[in-house]
C-alpha cells in the first residue's frame, strides 16, 4: 500500500492485520466508519451511501461500551 492510499487512516493496526470492508446496501448492525472520509454511523439495517462524501464502503468503527443509564429524580 502506498503512503498516499493509507494517509490518515492508520488506527494502530499491525502489518499482519487487515480491515474487512462492507458495501453500501449490505445489512449490518453496529458502528461503522466511511472508508473514504471517516464519517461514523451507528446502524441496525442496510448500510447507506455516505451522506458526507458519497462513499460506498464502510469498515467497523471502534467499539465502545454504551453510556450508563442514570436515574432521574
Amino acid at each position: 500500500m502506498s503512503e498516499e492510499a493509507g494517509a490518515g487512516t492508520d488506527l494502530g493496526r499491525g502489518e499482519d492485520e487487515f480491515v474487512a470492508f462492507l458495501a453500501a446496501g449490505e445489512p449490518a448492525v453496529g458502528e461503522f466508519r466511511c472508508s473514504e472520509c471517516g464519517y461514523g454511523v451507528s446502524i441496525s439495517r442496510a448500510l447507506p451511501i455516505c451522506p458526507m462524501c458519497g462513499g460506498a464502503t464502510w469498515e467497523h468503527g471502534p467499539w465502545s461500551p454504551p453510556a450508563p443509564v442514570r436515574a432521574v429524580g
